[in-house]
């Protein structure tokens, strides 16, 4: 049998367990357009900009485990698609994207849209290659391969048009050998026993990847439980299981000093399938690794963790113990009044249907959401694994297309939403059932407290003003009707709950616009901690530590 290039790539695609392709295509990449009519086992989804392709196949990959594709054009169509995909990187997520190129013969005269496709794709990608004419077949099946590399990761086919067009000899079934996880040093388990055993409060767990869900997080939970260590999860999971009857792991803080004092005091931590926790930026005269000194470090690769979380239980002799449900912070009960960032997420966790998905960008807006959500229905979060904004929106139209009977929930700051608005039109067009609650501040706050920890000067009008959207005032309500979802704008805490039940109640797509004051825009960063506190139930004591340790 003979086929298109284009063709054969996709027949690989599916036999390799691909079922989702987001797409924002172009010239180089019509004979895949084409070809899409002819294998029906993978389902196109358009999207109107290539952040919003990337970001949907990262949030459809955290949710089936296995890989989507995405189809871009050329390098630019990649380069637009980059932030999303340095957050899959940072996820370790399988994800397939195809890339078109100029034709052959056509690369010879540098063309407008001429790029190096390879240089840019391999700043986010653990594997690239260019598909050749005869050998497009395997160069599919090894992408798929690759993508499932270690448990995951990106992986880049780059096409040129003549080969996608060209007659290609499709024979099902690759030689190459497959791909295996590579050995990763484990210290000695004995140790981290003994570790357990005897230095009770002393010893960390921080848990991430593969071990925040499932059996593993269950056997985690009572080996802290069991040994009186401290249990936390990564600053920001691919994605945790969360709510009433699953352990309850306290995130490490994003504000470093926060996650300074919650590991302050530990001589040792076990990192599981998760990296050592330092500060997100280097800030002036402050240190940016937030291990406390002296302690000692066992750090467990994601190839190793499930055995090491065996090996240790069954050391401890957990088998028989419960999951520990102790810590679990109360259901907060359905919120009255003004509309703010507090109100938000108390009327999230009173109405969360049980199964729900969560795409959590919220920012400095949704602090209060873990310790709100902690004893809600159960669901799974999925947050800002590398940290780059735009990731929200899209991620939850992966989830949906991922997951068609679980409600998901976009929890989406104004800011960082019109980095992939876009995203809206493929909800409306799929008509996916994404519930959009958009927290709208009109500012970006975070950076307000950024602005005084980098000690950047005092902020005079022209620099303030670099941090609102209020002029003018973005109207999303307007914005998500014009591609296709209907909108409400709740006047208070009561509306909001009432909107959020009928959006979940309801088929396809929904915007809420709740409009909330700026959580810290003008807050000096010795109220920070207070309003940690006040929001996140953090410790009074502990917020003075951390007052006295944060100087404007």
């Amino acid at each position: 049998m003979t086929a298109t290039g284009a063709r054969v790539i996709l027949d690989e695609l599916a036999r390799g367990g691909v079922t989702a392709c987001f797409t924002n295509p172009g010239t180089s990449e019509m004979h895949f357009v084409t070809a899409l009519d002819e294998v029906p086992r993978i389902r196109p989804v358009l999207t109107l900009f290539e952040g919003v392709a990337t970001g949907a196949a990262d949030g459809f990959a955290r949710i089936s485990g296995r890989p989507a594709a995405t189809l871009l054009h050329l390098g630019c169509g990649l380069g637009n698609g980059l932030a999303n995909l340095h957050n899959a990187r940072r996820a370790r997520v399988p994800m397939v994207n195809v890339v078109g190129d100029h034709a052959t013969d056509h690369v010879r005269f540098d063309a407008p849209l001429q790029s190096d496709i390879a240089a840019t794709a391999a700043t986010v990608s653990g594997w690239v290659r260019h598909a050749g004419a005869d050998s497009v077949a395997e160069d599919a099946s090894a992408a798929v391969r690759a993508a499932m590399y270690a448990g995951g990761q990106v992986a880049t086919l780059i096409v040129p048009a003549d080969v996608a067009w060209s007659p290609a000899r499709h024979t099902p079934g690759s030689t190459e050998a497959a791909y295996t996880a590579p050995a990763e040093h484990v210290q000695d388990v004995e140790e981290m026993v003994t570790a357990l055993r005897e230095a009770g409060r002393q010893v960390g767990l921080i848990v991430g990847g593969t071990a925040l869900g499932g059996e593993a997080l269950s056997t985690v939970a009572r080996i802290a439980a069991t040994s009186g260590a401290r249990i936390f999860a990564e600053v920001f999971p691919t994605r945790i299981e969360r709510g009433a009857g699953r352990p309850y792991l306290e995130r490490l803080a994003y504000v470093p000093e926060l996650a300074r004092t919650q590991l302050a005091g530990l001589d040792r931590l076990i990192l599981l399938d998760t990296r050592r926790p330092v500060a997100f930026f280097g800030y002036p005269g402050k240190s940016g690794d937030l291990v406390p000194p002296g302690c000692t470090i066992h750090e467990v690769g994601r190839s190793q963790t499930r055995a090491v979380i065996d090996e240790i239980s069954s050391r401890l002799r957990l088998a028989d113990r419960d999951i520990p449900s102790v810590g679990h912070p109360a259901l907060p009960r359905p919120p009255r009044g003004a509309l703010t960032a507090h109100s938000v997420c108390a009327a999230v966790a009173t109405t969360l249907p049980p199964g729900a998905i969560i795409s959590d960008e919220s920012n400095t807006s949704g602090l209060a959401l873990p310790a709100m959500t902690a004893s809600a229905a159960p669901h799974d979060v999925l947050t800002l694994t590398g940290g780059a904004i735009g990731q929200g929106l899209p991620v939850a139209v992966g989830a949906a297309v991922a997951a068609p009977d679980r409600p998901v929930l976009a929890l989406q700051s104004d800011g960082s939403a019109m980095y992939t608005i876009q995203s809206l039109w493929t909800m409306a067009r799929e008509a996916l059932d994404v519930t959009v609650v958009l927290l709208n501040n009109s500012a970006y706050s975070i950076l307000d407290v950024e602005l005084q920890r980098v000690r950047a000067g005092k902020p005079g009008d022209v620099a303030r003003s670099q941090l609102r959207l209020d002029q003018p005032a973005l109207d999303f309500v307007d914005l998500s009707r014009g591609m296709g979802v209907p909108a409400t704008r709740p006047e208070n805490a009561r509306d909001l709950v009432l909107d959020l039940t009928r959006a979940f109640a309801e088929p396809g797509p929904h915007l809420i616009d709740a409009r909330i004051p700026a959580t810290y825009t003008g807050m000096t960063l010795k109220a920070l901690p207070y309003a940690l506190g006040a929001l996140d139930a953090l410790p009074a004591g502990m917020a003075r530590r951390l007052a006295r340790r944060l100087t404007p």
